[in-house]
């Protein structure tokens, strides 16, 4: 143990302590501990500093976003929300008996280090987060965003990884580690830019499902005893939420900050976990993530009014030498800090014993320090080898300074630049259909097991067996007396983002809306990812302002809350001197009362109509028509949750009267795409005509638009009358364009004119596997 006599310290002694400590805390931080230990008399040790350190990280604490996020994310009321926003998972109501639980969390900076293990331990994480809430995990979310794989390597700086390496790397992670804990990974996206090239952004998610009676909170209680269970305690994983806040550099020297996942640990510790959750043997319990034992600690018994005193000394390591201050804020993987009554004690460690998994008691719990201290409760104590080495209030440790940094928000310039129409409509759709944000996921997807549990209903790829197209949502069947489901999709264009990130933040939110709604589902809950550049500087921290903005006007307008979320700053690159697109990434869920009515994307049937839903308008910022024209600005789309709601509503009506054979949303490629995609997973030609679709359009506008609030529908066309009349109702566009014919080609008329004749082999030809 060592002390810094900061009594005295001048700025340039502070400041060298915090980087020689790797503690990542500014000036003003800085000042803030002295004045707390020259009331106390005394000088710090360094297990002292790196415990304040972890829990005043921006990671941690959320000291530059939490004021935003309690403007426009926090506090929109449902009666669905058990627990929004205030755990390490959100839980919702999923039937009377029953809650499912959300969590999201990003793990960009070790993936950009270490792909692999990077992305393997954001998945350890996230399941862990829904664990402790005492929830079974049941599916797996990653939303990936990186440069693009054929990146120039003579462009690339020494110190930045190439984008396909990273590529290669996460998808590998995620991978091994969900399938080897049996858990499937169902949903997600994969997106290209090169804004990423610098810093990939890995965000991953997990749902799981719970009895209510069974949910289990973050507190600890006076008068118990604290357990650590799982995995031995390493150096793997030292300074990584100091790591994740601050610009990435690429040096190789934080390699350590990037833990080690141990799958093979993660499932007997899960089973014990669950098991002993059941017999009411755990009344609260935290998974160790960011910060390892000193958060875990400290936040448990902050929210629980009592103090503790911790023998450290009692934890299994992984290798010997490591210090007191290593072992208090080590984030080495599958770990949880459990609080139980001494009573349950035994019973506790036989259940771990059974599952041979390693669980020690670590301490306990008090009210008072001593006798003398009564005014000081909430003390938490460390003891290593025979000696005090710690000693904080744990209202000074979760006392984080909360800022309102600087913002710029930048005139937003979106006229639609002059642009011919297309010679050959043939060769522009096959080369969309080819574009990276478009082009098939097949070999990522197929490297997840998504059918593991057997409760994947509507897969990610959807179709005739070989010949399958992209999904817009998975559907799980979570209970297996219950024929109820859950929908879970992931959406977000940063390109849209980068242009105006107000309105791309909200077009985000309606294609999850749209995604969830073309299965059947009725969208109940977000939880976001917000990834962001670095907030001390003024523009990153407007654009993520109007991101905010854009997710709570729509979210608070449709009446659906954010549940859980995670806000991952310092997305830039020293290397590159650049911050990444502004990338709020949102899991949306959804709820299917009946499975067996849900919706996939692919064609049924031969003489089938196709309708179009919603209103098709010249919106071409960010598109991915724009892109291959080579093409900047332009109008983003706008939505409108009213519009949305109506729309949603009068869909599933819809499906809900067995209308409607198939179904998928309009997003990147426009209408053009969309129709190919389903008529790749029914091996089914199409004839459309657009001539209806907003007559005052050039044809190229009407097929690739991006406008948000549409879908096309496949409809029996012996009940159009009812499905027009249906939809009549709630006041909704639609538009007949077409129908399901024999001849295998997707062909597409403007009032007449032919404009595509592509066979659908030629489709799938071009669309199919890009990127491995």
């Amino acid at each position: 143990m060592k002390k810094f006599e900061i009594q005295d310290a001048k700025d340039d002694d502070l400041k060298r302590i915090s980087e020689l400590m790797g503690l990542s805390l500014n000036i003003e931080e800085m000042h803030a501990i002295k004045r707390y230990f020259l009331l106390k008399r005394r000088a710090p040790t360094d297990v002292e500093l790196q415990s304040i350190a972890q829990a005043w990280s921006e990671h941690c604490c959320y000291k530059s976003s939490k004021k935003i996020l309690q403007k426009y994310i926090f506090g929109i009321d449902a009666p669905q929300s058990i627990l929004a926003v205030k755990e390490d998972a959100g839980v919702v109501e999923f039937d009377e008996e029953h809650a499912y639980v959300v969590a999201f969390e990003s793990h960009n900076h070790p993936s950009a280090i270490e792909p692999y293990g990077g992305a393997a331990t954001g998945i350890g994480g996230i399941v862990r987060d829904v664990i402790c809430m005492g929830a079974q995990p049941i599916a797996l979310i990653d939303p990936l965003f990186f440069g693009p794989l054929d990146y120039s390597y003579e462009k690339l700086p020494a110190e930045v990884k190439h984008p396909k390496f990273l590529f290669d790397g996460v998808v590998a992670g995620i991978s091994d580690y969900g399938n080897r804990i049996g858990i499937p990974t169902c949903a997600g996206m994969v997106y290209f830019d090169d804004g990423y090239v610098g810093n990939c952004v890995v965000n991953v998610g997990c749902v799981g499902i719970m009895k209510k009676s069974d949910l289990s909170r973050s507190i600890a209680r006076e008068g118990e005893v604290l357990v650590l269970v799982g995995g031995k305690t390493g150096r793997d994983g030292i300074h990584g939420v100091t790591f994740a806040s601050v610009e990435l550099t690429g040096e190789e020297e934080f390699r350590s900050a990037v833990q080690v996942g141990d799958p093979i640990t993660k499932e007997p510790l899960m089973h014990a976990i669950l098991e002993s959750n059941e017999k009411k043997l755990i009344s609260g319990m935290k998974d160790l993530g960011g910060g390892g034992l000193s958060c875990a600690v400290s936040e448990m018994c902050h929210a629980g009014g009592c103090g503790a005193e911790i023998h450290l000394d009692r934890v299994k390591l992984k290798e010997e030498g490591l210090s007191a201050w290593e072992i208090w804020v080590s984030e080495s993987q599958e770990r949880f800090l459990i609080g139980t009554p001494e009573a349950n004690v035994d019973e506790l460690l036989a259940i771990f014993n059974k599952w041979d998994v390693d669980a020690v008691i670590l301490g306990q719990t008090f009210k008072n320090l001593s006798p003398e201290e009564k005014a000081s409760p909430k003390k938490l104590k460390i003891i290593y080898r025979g000696e005090n080495i710690f000693e904080l209030d744990t209202d000074f440790l979760v006392s984080c300074p909360l800022y309102e940094r600087t913002m710029e928000i930048k005139a937003r310039d979106e006229v639609e630049p002059l642009m011919g129409a297309p010679d050959d409509y043939n060769g522009t759709l096959k080369q969309l259909l080819a574009a990276p944000n478009i082009a098939s996921r097949e070999g990522v997807i197929r490297q997840y097991d998504h059918e593991v549990r057997a409760s994947t209903v509507i897969k990610p790829m959807q179709g005739i067996i070989g010949k399958e197209t992209h999904g817009d949502a998975a559907v799980i069947k979570p209970l297996e007396e219950s024929y109820m489901g859950l929908a879970i999709t992931s959406d977000v264009n940063p390109s849209y983002c980068n242009i105006n990130p107000f309105w791309g933040a909200a077009s985000a939110i309606d294609e999850v809306c749209r995604n969830l709604t073309a299965v059947g589902a009725v969208p109940q809950s977000f939880a976001d990812c917000l990834n962001f550049g670095n907030p001390e500087k003024p523009d990153r921290m407007g654009d993520f302002y109007e991101c905010c903005r854009g997710l709570g006007h729509m979210a608070s307008s449709l009446g659906v809350p954010f549940v859980s979320g995670n806000v991952s700053l310092y997305n830039e690159s020293a290397a590159m001197n650049e911050s990444i697109p502004p990338t709020p990434a949102i899991l949306g869920i959804g709820v299917c009362e009946d499975i067996r009515e849900c919706v996939t994307v692919d064609l049924k049937e031969v003489g089938n109509l196709l309708y179009l839903i919603g209103d098709t308008k010249k919106e071409f910022g960010g598109s991915e028509y724009y892109k291959l024209r080579g093409v900047e600005g332009g109008l983003v789309p706008r939505t409108d949750p009213k519009v949305l709601k109506r729309s949603m509503d009068a869909l599933l009506d819809t499906m809900k009267a067995g209308l409607v054979a198939s179904c998928h949303d309009i997003s990147e490629g426009g209408l053009a795409v969309a129709v190919c995609e389903m008529s790749m997973g029914g091996d089914s030609g199409v004839y459309i005509d657009i001539g209806a679709v907003n007559p005052e359009l050039r044809s190229d506008y009407k097929l690739f638009s991006e406008s948000n609030t549409r879908w096309v529908v496949e409809v029996p066309r012996a009940e159009l009358g009812r499905f027009e009349a249906l939809m009549a109702t709630h006041d909704v566009c639609i538009i007949e364009i077409g129908t399901v014919i024999t001849d295998k080609r997707v062909s597409i008329s403007d009032n007449g004119t032919e404009l595509v004749d592509i066979s659908i082999d030629a489709v799938r030809a071009a669309w199919g596997n890009h990127l491995t």
